[in-house]
């Protein structure tokens, strides 16, 4: 017999706040609001309703915190591509939609100038 322990509802809710963060903070880095827009309607990044064990969260977790931190840093080295491509697989494997390859993230971001975008969360809000 063997026990697996399901995964929990606390994971779930980080694992759609890591995919927010994604949305609202890595994509308008590399691309338009209309682009953003297109991979909403294409499910990209979209959850499946649950996981089904606790390692398999872990997994998803650990695969978008990788592939953030690869977005996120100054500059897309060559030495990043086999690890980006390795957790984007890893993310596909547990039903996320993730279509893009790392030359993508490159180009996108030598011709991204501006960081104004809808998707960016407000740095300040106003009160009523």
């Amino acid at each position: 017999m063997k026990i697996v322990f399901a995964s929990t509802p606390g994971q779930e809710e980080e694992i759609c706040g890591l995919v927010r963060y994604i949305y609202s903070t890595v994509f308008p880095l590399y691309f338009t609001d209309k682009e953003i827009s297109e991979f909403d309607q294409l499910k990209v990044l979209h959850t499946p309703d649950d996981f089904n064990t606790l390692k398999d969260a872990f997994q998803v977790m650990t695969s978008l915190q990788t592939v953030i931190s690869i977005l996120e840093s100054p500059t897309l080295d060559d030495q990043y591509e086999a690890l980006f491509n390795k957790n984007v697989s890893t993310l596909q494997e547990f039903g996320l939609f993730f279509p893009f390859e790392f030359e993508q993230f490159v180009e996108a971001k030598n011709m991204k100038n501006s960081v104004f975008s809808i998707y960016i969360k407000a740095a300040n809000e106003l009160l009523i």
